[in-house]
C-alpha cells in the first residue's frame, strides 16, 4: 500500500503540510477576491445590459445582478481594474501550482468522506481545483491571444467563475479555522525542522516517513514569491508605455515597439488584421452615416473637421491587461453628433457604434447615454496633433473615458443615436 497514492507513506517531501498549505491558501484567499472582484468589474465595464448588442453571455439570468452602468470618471478606471486583474492573475500562478503540489495527497484520501462535512469539502476541492484550472489557463490563452477553447471566451470565463468562486467561498468557509489554527503553530513550531504538530483531521499532509529536505519550507517560501515576483516583472510593463513597456517579455503586446511618432502608441488589431483596405477609408469613398429621430446625415471626413472639434486625454485600456498613458485626442463630441439627428446633447441617449471591420467580437459595440454626454467622448479624427493612422482607426473612431478599448470602435461607418 505505500506504493499507493492514497497511501500517506507515498508522499515523502518534508515540506508538506498544514503550515505550508495555509500560508499558501491565505495568500490565495486574498488574490483570488481581488482578481474575482476586478473580473466582475470588468464585465460590467461592457454594459452587457445593452442587448443585445453587448452581451456576450445570453441567459446570465441572477448572474447580472450586480451590473451596473459603467461611469466614465475617473477615466483611468479601467485601467486600473484591468491592469490589476491580469497582471495579478499572472503573479499567482506560481502561488497556484505550489498550493496544489501541496494537496495533491488529500485529492487520494481514503475513505472519500468520513462524515457530511468532509463530503462537502471534498466536492468543493473537486470543483474547486476543476475550476481554477479552468479559469487560470482560459485567462492566461486570453491574454496570449490564444483562442483554443472551444465556444467564446466570454461566457466560458463569466460561468467558470461563478462556479469556481462558489466552490472557493464554501472552501474557505469549511477549512479557515484549521487555516487559523496552523499558522498560529507557526509561532511555536520550527518552519525550518519539523513540523509543528498537527491534529488526526489532516493526516494526509505530513509524511510518516519523510525524505532528506533539499531545501527548507522558508526558501520553498522564497522560492514561490520569488517565481511570482518574476512574473509580475515581465508582465506589468504592458501597462505602461516607453522603456518599461519593454520589460513585459510574456506579454503580447509587451517587448515590442509600436512605432513611433504621434501614432506609436500600442495597438491591438490592424487594419489588415481587421481587412480595412485603402480603398474604403480613403476621402472620396468613406462617409459616416449618423441615424436618430431626425433623420439621417452623411458626413464626410472633410465635413466632420469643419464641426466644432474638441480634445481630450485620454488612456487605452484592454481586457487582455495592456494598457496605454493618455494620448491626446481630437475631434466631434458624440453629444454633438446626436443633437446634428434631432437630439439635445444634455439628453443624447445610447448610441449604436458600427465598423466597418467585416469580423471579430465587437464590430458593433453600444455605449450608455452617460457616456455619449460626456464631453471628453470623442469621434477621434486625430490624436497627438497628427490624423489617425489606419491601425488606430483612421478615417475616425470612438474614444470615451473609462471604456474597455474594444468598446473605442475603430473604423466607424455608422452611428444610430435612441433606442437600441
Amino acid at each position: 500500500m505505500e506504493r499507493s497514492p492514497s497511501s500517506p507513506a507515498f508522499w515523502r517531501s518534508p515540506l508538506r503540510g498544514p503550515w505550508f498549505t495555509s500560508l499558501l491558501g491565505v495568500v490565495l484567499l486574498a488574490g483570488i477576491t481581488v482578481l474575482f472582484a476586478t473580473g466582475l468589474l470588468s464585465y460590467a465595464a461592457y454594459n452587457p445590459d445593452l442587448s443585445p448588442v453587448n452581451d456576450k453571455t445570453p441567459d446570465k439570468g441572477v448572474l447580472g445582478f450586480y451590473l451596473f452602468p459603467w461611469p466614465t470618471d475617473p477615466p483611468w478606471l479601467y485601467r486600473l481594474t484591468q491592469g490589476v486583474h491580469v497582471t495579478l492573475g499572472i503573479a499567482l500562478v506560481p502561488v497556484l501550482l505550489a498550493k496544489l503540489w501541496s494537496v495533491v495527497p488529500r485529492l487520494f484520501q481514503l475513505p472519500p468522506a468520513r462524515s457530511v462535512a468532509h463530503a462537502l469539502e471534498r466536492l468543493s476541492l473537486l470543483l474547486l481545483v476543476g475550476g481554477v484550472l479552468f479559469e487560470f489557463v482560459t485567462g492566461v490563452l486570453n491574454i496570449q491571444l490564444d483562442y483554443v477553447f472551444p465556444g467564446s471566451f466570454y461566457p466560458l470565463h463569466f460561468y467558470g467563475a461563478w462556479v469556481f468562486f462558489a466552490a472557493f467561498a464554501v472552501h474557505v468557509v469549511l477549512r479557515a479555522p484549521t487555516a487559523v489554527r496552523n499558522l498560529r503553530r507557526m509561532r511555536t513550531g520550527d518552519e525550518e525542522g519539523a513540523p509543528p504538530p498537527v491534529s488526526a483531521e489532516e493526516p494526509s499532509l505530513v509524511s510518516p516517513n519523510p525524505a532528506e529536505p533539499t531545501v527548507s519550507r522558508r526558501g520553498a517560501v522564497w522560492l514561490v514569491g520569488g517565481g511570482s515576483l518574476l512574473l509580475l516583472g515581465t508582465t506589468v510593463g504592458q501597462n505602461f508605455d516607453g522603456p518599461a513597456r519593454r520589460t513585459a517579455l510574456l506579454a503580447p503586446h509587451g517587448g515590442a515597439e509600436p512605432g513611433s511618432g504621434p501614432n506609436g502608441f500600442q495597438i491591438n488589431k490592424t487594419a489588415a488584421a481587421r481587412g480595412i483596405s485603402a480603398a474604403e477609408t480613403s476621402e472620396e469613398a468613406w462617409r459616416l452615416v449618423v441615424t436618430g429621430p431626425a433623420g439621417t446625415v452623411r458626413l464626410s471626413r472633410a465635413e466632420l473637421a469643419q464641426l466644432p472639434l474638441h480634445s481630450a486625454a485620454l488612456p487605452i485600456a484592454c481586457v487582455e491587461g495592456w494598457s496605454t498613458s493618455d494620448q491626446w485626442w481630437r475631434g466631434v463630441r458624440l453629444r454633438d453628433l446626436a443633437a446634428l439627428v434631432g437630439h439635445a446633447p444634455e439628453t443624447a441617449p445610447d448610441v449604436l457604434v458600427e465598423s466597418l471591420q467585416r469580423h471579430g467580437a465587437f464590430r458593433r459595440a453600444a455605449l450608455r447615454a452617460n457616456q455619449v454626454r460626456d464631453p471628453r467622448s470623442l469621434l477621434a479624427l486625430d490624436v497627438n496633433g497628427e490624423r489617425l493612422s489606419p491601425d488606430h482607426g483612421y478615417p475616425a473612431r470612438i474614444i470615451v473615458p473609462a471604456a474597455p478599448g474594444v468598446l473605442n470602435t475603430k473604423w466607424v461607418a455608422r452611428m444610430t443615436f435612441g433606442e437600441l
